[in-house]
């Protein structure tokens, strides 16, 4: 008789919410559900040759938190398994994060293509502090992979992606910029804030890093500011010399408030994202509103690409009003349960108008090249009930229209 094989089962993938609640490893003989905080600025070292060894090394967990925090690994750890990367480093916010993804690996003479719609911040990193190190960028169409290649010098570097963009949600192609990037030898890093990894993996596609505000979605409950920057190990320890020099380190509390949002990333994120496709189809009807803009409607034009790379449309969205940039400030001051604030991600929905805030430092036309309307609104959505918002926006749209 024929000896049966025994067969090796191959263990499923976790899902989401497993990930979230059991990412980052737990210290060995640790019996604490909750990380420790390591609030100190400094550690007491055994010997010299420790100190020496420790200074030798990248990233120590040990001897100075400029350096490394033991609480801050563990945040380290949990990223990088959540967004499929090797290693990861955080930061005192996501701007931080930003300009040290950006920074690292650049030097004068060099020259960078991102996309035209993206945050504010990282607009003026690209045409305002790069010029002062030799470093001159182009702005190009986020949803053409073809701009990006046109956009192209013999000296570019770096390609930086934001998709879905800040306000616009135009959506890039994240597999067609890859590949356009490695046929040149361009290195490539990707904001991931508006998505998540919850909803979309860049590093998975091929991209080299991804930088995140930690403020937002990841943290969850906008109350700490810190940043994070995921990729290689290679790149994340050249990353960890441009944040060592330039000292934009997390504080330790900081870093286990996030540890502790991160466990309720999953279920917070897919709530958002119930909630902007039901807001988005309610708006997409209204008779106030022009245009919607949202990665999950069919109507998009980034909804085929989006539907490819993602695998959820997230909880931003943006709208324009046929009233223009007045109407724009009515409604947002019009709102009673939705806040008017900056920021994103959270857990509260927040609303506001960019042609009259966080935008009005581009001239105009700028804007209007990047898809910034005078009437266009970014609203990000908490996980409130969807039928409580949709309320809101209503009464909010009638007293807009009316006045």
């Amino acid at each position: 008789m024929p000896r049966r094989t025994r067969r090796t089962a191959v263990p499923t993938p976790m899902g989401d919410s497993t990930r979230c609640v059991h990412a980052g490893a737990r210290p060995p003989g640790s019996t604490a559900l909750s990380p420790p905080i390591y609030q100190t600025a400094t550690f007491r070292l055994p010997s010299v040759a420790a100190g020496a060894r420790y200074s030798d090394s990248v990233a120590p967990g040990e001897l100075y938190t400029r350096w490394g925090n033991p609480t801050l690994k563990r945040l380290e750890s949990a990223l990088s398994e959540l967004e499929g990367g090797e290693a990861a480093i955080v930061t005192s916010s996501g701007m931080a994060a930003a300009t040290v993804a950006i920074l690292t690996g650049l030097k004068e003479g060099d020259h960078v293509v991102g996309g035209r719609a993206a945050y504010a911040g990282v607009l003026e990193i690209e045409m305002e502090l790069l010029p002062r190190f030799g470093i001159e960028a182009t702005l190009v169409e986020n949803a053409d992979v073809e701009s990006f290649r046109r956009a192209l010098r013999p000296n570019t570097k770096l390609i930086l992606v934001e998709t879905p963009a800040n306000p616009t949600l135009a959506v890039t192609d994240l597999a067609g910029v890859v590949k356009l990037a490695q046929r040149y030898r361009i290195r490539t890093t990707a904001d991931n804030t508006f998505a998540t990894p919850i909803n979309q993996r860049p590093l998975s596609l091929g991209i080299d890093s991804v930088f995140h505000s930690m403020t937002k979605a990841l943290a969850g409950h906008s109350d700490v500011s810190a940043g994070a920057v995921v990729g290689s190990e290679a790149f994340i320890r050249r990353a960890w010399h441009t944040l060592k020099l330039l000292g934009p380190v997390l504080n330790p509390f900081d870093g286990w408030l996030v540890l502790r949002g991160l466990r309720t990333l999953s279920l917070r994120v897919r709530r958002q994202n119930e909630n902007a496709m039901a807001i988005a189809r309610f708006l997409s009807k209204h008779p106030g509103v022009s245009r919607v803009h949202y990665p999950g409607l069919p109507s998009h034009a980034g909804h085929r690409v989006a539907r490819r790379q993602m695998s959820g449309f997230g909880g931003l969205l943006s709208f324009e009003l046929k009233g223009g940039l007045k109407a724009g400030t009515r409604l947002v001051e019009s709102v009673k349960l939705v806040t008017l604030a900056v920021s994103l991600g959270g857990v509260e929905t927040l609303i506001q108008h960019p042609a009259s805030m966080t935008h009005t430092m581009i001239p105009k036309r700028d804007r209007e090249e990047a898809g910034i309307t005078d009437g266009q609104i970014r609203l990000s959505c908490g996980i409130e009930d969807a039928r409580d918002l949709i309320a809101d926006l209503d009464q909010a749209l009638g007293k807009a229209a009316r006045r």
